[in-house]
């Protein structure tokens, strides 16, 4: 895996803001509305996961010709002995919540890409779209002792304010870094619910480390009155230990050697990460939210492209 102190300007390792803005131009083929190409991920059996926008109540008024009888309001129609209609209209736009994770675990990776990195260009990508499809995009991007928030607007000014946090977090992140975390994804999880009340979009984009009992309540919550997706980020290397390998693995203070020459090794790694999986897998069914798997091995972008069915996705 490159060190930091190696590469520094390295874009597999750190991304800057003009980087993420760039991401706009290439990425307007994914689209985060409800109508989904055939083979997107985001499509259900039947239908699209996601809602879209929702309704706001306008106005109740006396029932006139050629008016949806399914608007019609039963209770003022018995009390007034007139049929009454409820109007709603569309909202304009509705927010969108991208959850970054810029934590210390996600400082890694052993083919091409940080998993930080990854994270980052597709929190960016979907960024872009959600203000390109006119709704209002924010989001709390998360270190271990760091928190940025931004409360979701529908300004450029407000996308570059975002973008910028990322990758000022994303390039904080280095190898000598020995946090005492104050933030877990628990908190972030929290923060989340109390922004986006209902019918938002939340992206989380992370490796999911911390994952815990508590997580499913309020992922639960989360998706109970919202559109959640979680992007799911992970390394090559969790599930294809090569028994050649040998690494150091270090927090910046103490450090451990990992030899996958010792038979039980690789399997207790793949173990933890599989059993993490599982576990996000049978919430997924459980409370209806899509998992979109990223990797470390192929730029973000392809992934996505790939994840929502087009072919620009194919290799």
């Amino acid at each position: 895996m490159a060190q930091t102190a190696t590469y520094p300007d390295d874009p597999r390792i750190h991304v800057d803001a003009d980087h993420l803005l760039r991401l706009g131009v290439r990425s307007r083929a994914i689209s985060l509305l409800p109508r989904q190409p055939a083979r997107s991920i985001l499509n259900g059996r039947h239908a699209s996961r996601l809602r879209g926008r929702g309704l706001n109540f306008e106005e109740l008024r006396t029932y006139l010709p050629g008016d949806d009888i399914r608007t019609i309001d039963w209770k003022v129609t018995a009390r007034t002995g007139k049929p009454h209609v409820r109007v709603y209209t569309e909202e304009r736009d509705r927010p969108a919540l991208l959850l970054v994770d810029q934590r210390v675990s996600m400082f890694f990776g052993t083919e091409v890409y940080m998993k930080s990195v990854i994270a980052a260009e597709a929190a960016a990508i979907a960024a872009h779209r959600v203000l390109g499809q006119g709704d209002r995009v924010g989001g709390i991007v998360f270190g271990d002792t760091d928190l940025a928030e931004h409360r979701p607007q529908r300004r450029p000014a407000a996308l570059k304010r975002f973008l910028s946090s990322v990758a000022a977090l994303n390039c904080n992140l280095n190898a000598t870094l020995r946090p005492e975390p104050t933030v877990s994804l628990n908190d972030v999880l929290k923060q989340a619910a109390r922004i986006a009340h209902t019918n938002a979009l939340i992206c989380v984009f992370s490796d999911f480390d911390g994952l815990d009992e508590a997580s499913e309540s309020l992922l639960r919550r989360l998706a109970q009155s919202n559109d959640l997706i979680l992007f799911n980020i992970s390394d090559p290397s969790s599930r294809d230990l090569s028994p050649e390998l040998r690494a150091t693995v270090s927090d910046g203070d103490a450090q451990i050697e990992l030899d996958s020459s010792d038979p039980e090794l690789p399997e207790r790694i793949r173990a933890a990460l599989e059993d993490r999986l599982a576990q996000l897998r049978e919430w997924s069914r459980r409370y209806g939210f899509p998992i979109v798997p990223l990797t470390t091995a192929e730029p973000a972008l392809d992934q996505l492209l790939r994840q929502f069915g087009h072919r620009g996705g194919q290799r």
